[in-house]
């Protein structure tokens, strides 16, 4: 198992100069990234800085064109992804993957017999999984309609249902917030806060910067495939760099409370 590292506690996953080529564009640029057991680690960056690329290659969804990733001190760099699932690692997509002609249950259902803990359940007790999951992220009314029947917001918690069955160690969020008004948000991040305090570590992508400030124990700031920024929330967005290249002075004078004065 990882050591403890400068009173961060243990490093559950560790990426090591992790580069991604899709032809001639560099989507990585030898990424190095170490996420401590229990925290919510925050991620920012424009549009093609890398981020769900990253989560993709720590998935198993892509294999990254070099370097690695070692989960709990063991190399996964070329494992598939069911069998990273099976380790203790589920993340959400961007864009919402339901199964659409099945049930909300049995979708869940599905994440709770794949996972983790999967191997030990049988269909009955996958089910039976996934009604607890769906009354915990508010989708119990739903669970005998088809996914295809859900509205955007529900499916952004179906999709994060499917990923809490699967009983992660790791989960990744990728923009679970998008597309929600302030009430929702403010559920959100309770939400996650919840998922935190059970014992999952959490990677969380987001524009919504409330909700990064607001959840987030550290920040990772990643800019055309490169890490350019890391520390607490409230160092990092007062960076030059971060500001230049994703907040903007405005905004980032806002998070400090000064105000929008010009």
């Amino acid at each position: 198992m990882p050591a403890a590292e400068n009173g961060k506690g243990e490093v559950l996953l560790e990426a090591r100069r992790v580069a991604k080529r899709f032809g001639g564009l560099s989507a990585l640029q030898g990424v190095d990234l170490k996420i401590f057991r229990g925290e919510i680690l925050g991620v920012i960056g424009p549009n093609g800085a890398g981020k769900t690329t990253l989560v993709n290659c720590i998935s198993g969804m892509d294999k990254p064109t070099s370097g690695e990733i070692l989960f709990k001190g063991l190399e996964i760099t070329k494992m598939p992804s069911y069998a990273i699932g099976r380790l203790g690692v589920a993340r959400t997509f961007q864009v919402v993957k339901p199964l659409k002609q099945l049930t909300v249950l049995d979708n869940v259902a599905v994440g709770a017999m794949f996972g983790a803990r999967g191997k030990d359940r049988s269909t009955a007790e996958a089910r039976r999984y996934a009604e607890e999951v769906l009354q915990r992220v508010g989708l119990q009314k739903w669970m005998t309609n088809r996914a295809s029947e859900l509205t955007l917001t529900d499916l952004k918690r179906l999709e994060l249902a499917k990923a809490l069955a699967m009983d992660p160690e790791l989960l990744f969020l990728d923009e679970v917030m998008a597309g929600l008004n302030q009430t929702e948000i403010g559920r959100a991040m309770d939400l996650i806060r919840d998922i935190n305090r059970s014992g999952v570590t959490l990677f969380v992508i987001e524009h919504v910067m409330k909700a990064i400030m607001g959840i987030s124990d550290r920040v990772v700031v990643l800019h055309f495939g490169k890490k350019i920024a890391e520390g607490k929330p409230q160092e990092v967005i007062e960076r030059p760099e971060v500001i230049e290249a994703y907040l903007g002075e405005r905004f980032a004078r806002r998070v400090r409370g000064e105000g929008n004065h010009p």
